[in-house]
C-alpha cells in the first residue's frame, strides 16, 4: 500500500475518532480527571520536599539532595506520572472499544475496566519508569553526541510503545512482549498513524490560531486579562480535546473492524487492498471485501 493512501487511511480514522467524541462528549472526563490527577501529584512531590526542607521556602532547593536522592524522586514521579497516564489512558481506549463493539458506553465501564488490570497498569509503570530513568542517567553524563543520540533512543522509544496501552489492557503480555506487540503493530500502521496524527495536530494548530486571534482582538479592545484567560481556558480545552482524540485514534485503529461492518459512516469509492484497514465503495473494513 503506498504512503498517501495510509495517509489517507489516518484521514478518515481522525475524522471517526472525532465523531465517537461527538457522540459520547462524557469521554473527555477522562483527560480531565489524568490531568488533575497530575497536578494533585506534582502538588504532594513539592509538598514532600518543602516538608524536607522545614517548610522554608527559602531552603526549598533540589540542588541540596544529593544525585542519588534526586534520582530516586525522580523516578517515582515517573512510576505515578506513568501510572495515572496509562490508567485514565486505558480507560477511555475502552470506552471507545464499546463504542466500536456496537455495546453501552459509559464512564464507570471504562473506570472499571481500568481497575480490573490496575496490576498491569503498575508493572508497565515501572517498566517504562525504569527505562526513562536510565535514559536520563545516561543522558546526565552524556555530551553533547550523547544527548542527541539519547534523544533519538526516546523518539524510538515513544514510536514503539505507541500501541502499548490497548496491548497491556487486552493481550495480557508482559512489559517487554508488550513493547515488541506495540512495536509490531506500529509496522503494520505506521502511516495511518502518522496521518491521523498529523489531522488531529492540525485541527488543533487551527483551533489555537482561532483562539489566539480571538484572544488577542479581546486584548486589544477590550481587556487584556479577559484576553489571555479566553486564549488560556481555549488552549486548555483543545489540549484535552486533542489528548481524549489520540487515545481513540488508537482504540479505532485496533477496534475499527467491528464498528465499519455495522455500517454507521458512509465513505467515498477507493478501494485499497491488501491491507487490514481498507475502504470499500460504501464503508470502511478491516481486512475484507464487500
Amino acid at each position: 500500500m503506498s504512503f498517501f493512501t495510509r495517509l489517507s487511511n489516518g484521514w478518515v480514522i481522525a475524522k471517526t475518532s472525532l465523531k465517537v467524541l461527538n457522540a459520547h462528549k462524557e469521554l473527555i472526563i477522562f483527560p480531565i480527571l489524568s490531568g488533575i490527577a497530575m497536578l494533585l501529584i506534582i502538588g504532594s512531590f513539592f509538598t514532600v520536599l518543602l516538608a524536607g526542607a522545614d517548610w522554608n521556602i527559602d531552603n526549598f532547593q533540589i540542588g541540596n539532595i544529593d544525585r542519588g536522592g534526586q534520582y530516586l524522586i525522580i523516578f517515582g514521579f515517573y512510576v505515578v506520572n506513568y501510572f495515572v497516564v496509562v490508567f485514565f489512558n486505558m480507560a477511555l481506549m475502552h470506552c471507545a472499544k464499546l463504542y466500536f463493539d456496537g455495546e453501552e458506553v459509559s464512564v464507570s465501564k471504562g473506570l472499571q475496566f481500568s481497575l480490573s488490570r490496575i496490576g498491569a497498569i503498575l508493572s508497565w509503570a515501572v517498566f517504562a519508569a525504569t527505562v526513562g530513568m536510565l535514559l536520563r542517567m545516561i543522558q546526565d553524563k552524556a555530551g553533547w553526541i550523547g544527548k542527541i543520540i539519547i534523544g533519538l533512543v526516546g523518539f524510538v522509544w515513544s514510536a514503539a510503545t505507541f500501541f502499548v496501552i490497548p496491548v497491556i489492557a487486552y493481550e495480557k503480555l508482559g512489559p517487554m512482549d508488550s513493547v515488541k506487540r506495540s512495536a509490531q503493530l506500529m509496522k503494520e500502521k505506521w502511516g495511518e498513524s502518522i496521518g491521523a496524527n498529523f489531522s488531529i495536530g492540525m485541527i488543533a494548530f487551527f483551533a489555537i490560531l482561532v483562539f489566539g486571534v480571538f484572544g488577542a482582538a479581546v486584548t486589544a479592545l477590550v481587556n487584556e486579562a479577559l484576553g489571555i484567560g479566553i486564549f488560556v481556558i481555549g488552549f486548555l480545552a483543545i489540549i484535552t480535546v486533542t489528548s481524549a482524540l489520540h487515545s481513540i485514534f488508537i482504540s479505532a485503529v485496533m477496534n475499527i473492524r467491528n464498528f465499519f461492518k455495522k455500517g454507521k459512516i458512509s465513505l467515498g469509492k477507493p478501494d485499497f487492498t491488501g491491507t487490514r484497514l481498507s475502504f470499500s465503495r460504501k464503508y470502511l473494513f478491516a481486512g475484507q471485501a464487500v
